[in-house]
């Protein structure tokens, strides 16, 4: 087992953007990415997240290396709802504790901002990823069929649940 570390979570800069840039391109080539999706969020970070502070954030994880090691965003859906995006861990840095750190911040933020429901999806094929959110107390809502692949909606009432 490799073992596991504390990283660093700041709120990314326009500095990352190669970074998240090269997470995102993982994805698109490990097929964690719709074939269709065009990336615009993340080209567009200050105007997809933080433009906004009080309602969307979006944030990396710093591995041992002082290099981005993973990424996850949050965006408001409506007054109640907000949706966790793009969580993505680079390879070398994955079963390390990035993608459970990144987690807890996102949905720390989440219930700092007082949203009673944080919604995502995530392609049937990410294992590792539904099992992270299952831990954090995540119920499948419905699973439904996108460009030929299986698409999971998750989601967790804050209202209902306790602390993680």
């Amino acid at each position: 087992m490799t073992d596991l570390i504390q990283p660093t979570i700041r709120a990314a800069t326009e500095g990352d953007l190669p970074a998240l840039r090269s997470l995102f391109a993982a994805g698109m080539n490990e097929g964690e990415v719709r074939i269709n999706d065009t990336g615009a969020d993340i080209e567009n970070i200050a105007d997809g997240y933080l433009t906004d502070p009080e309602h969307n954030g979006f944030w990396v994880a710093i591995g041992e290396d002082e290099a981005v090691a993973g990424m996850i965003g949050v965006q408001r859906v409506d007054d109640a709802v907000a949706e966790i995006r793009r969580l993505r861990v680079h390879p070398q840095w994955r079963r390390r504790g990035i993608g459970s750190a990144l987690m807890q911040h996102a949905v720390r933020f989440c219930r700092d901002r007082e949203y009673l429901k944080i919604v995502l999806d995530v392609r049937g094929e990410r294992t590792g990823a539904i099992q992270l959110f299952e831990k954090f107390g995540f119920y499948l809502a419905r699973a439904r069929s996108l460009d030929d692949r299986r698409l999971l909606d998750f989601y967790v009432d804050l209202y209902a649940e306790p602390e993680a």
